[in-house]
């Protein structure tokens, strides 16, 4: 089952100038260098004076690349044995909600004390271990993220500046959240950009469809027998 990509992937938005765009591909050490305005751009001066504006979803264009599907796959991949393990936990978890809820009421004091203790303390450590997972999962998809779009860059310059574009745009937070209220596809440059990297990256299409990682997710749970109502976080369904 495919699942949306995180929005952690790319914070901030992507509303670059061509020559900004340029600028900083060449200023920062591990970036790739973009192309040379002779070999990729028409003059600096021109493409910054275009009106024309183009519009790209990076996040799409990161995950739909040939590159991107086969890394957040074999990443999937990584994360099973987590997942497996947090289902596990969480399992434990209930199954002693559901013993206090069936037997609190008959077990002396100090055995529903006992069992309420055990339910919390599990269920807090269960909660760390998701949102441990949670970090570690973001930080090796932006990752991946961050490496693919340092090599996606100064194809958008090339590309941008070959088309007489002067300002791309992201769309890959729909409006309010992201800039762009409405466009219409034929300033988007999203597959144009996707097959330019597929082609120079020389990454094989994959055989079959990716799957995004999957993230955790929470759902609100209370022990039973009058302890003080705690969140638990679960594993999301495959």
């Amino acid at each position: 089952m495919t699942r949306k990509l995180p929005r952690f992937l790319l914070a901030t938005v992507f509303v670059i100038s061509v020559t900004a765009l340029a600028q900083t591909a060449n200023a920062d050490p591990g970036l790739p260098a973009a192309p040379s305005a002779a070999a990729s751009t028409p003059d600096a001066t021109a493409v910054g004076a275009s009106s024309k504006i183009g519009t790209i979803n990076i996040e799409q264009a990161i995950f739909a690349s040939n590159e991107g599907q086969r890394d957040f796959e074999a990443l999937s991949k990584k994360l099973e044995p987590k997942q497996t393990e947090l289902k596990s936990m969480n399992d434990e978890v209930e199954s002693l909600k559901k013993q206090l809820s069936n037997q609190g009421d008959k077990l002396n004091d100090d055995s529903r004390a006992t069992l309420v203790k055990q339910v919390e303390d599990k269920q807090k450590k269960l909660e760390r271990s998701v949102q441990d997972a949670r970090d570690d999962a973001q930080a090796q998809q932006n990752e991946i993220a961050q490496r693919i779009l340092q090599k996606m860059a100064p194809i958008i310059v090339k590309y941008a500046g070959d088309k007489g574009f002067g300002l791309i745009m992201d769309t890959s937070n729909p409006w309010p959240q992201g800039p762009v209220l409405w466009a219409g596809p034929s300033v988007d440059i999203t597959k144009a950009i996707v097959d330019a990297y597929n082609l120079q990256s020389g990454v094989a299409a994959p055989t079959r469809p990716a799957t995004k990682p999957a993230t955790t997710g929470a759902k609100s749970t209370a022990p039973a027998g009058g302890t003080k109502p705690a969140t638990t976080t679960t594993p999301a369904p495959k």
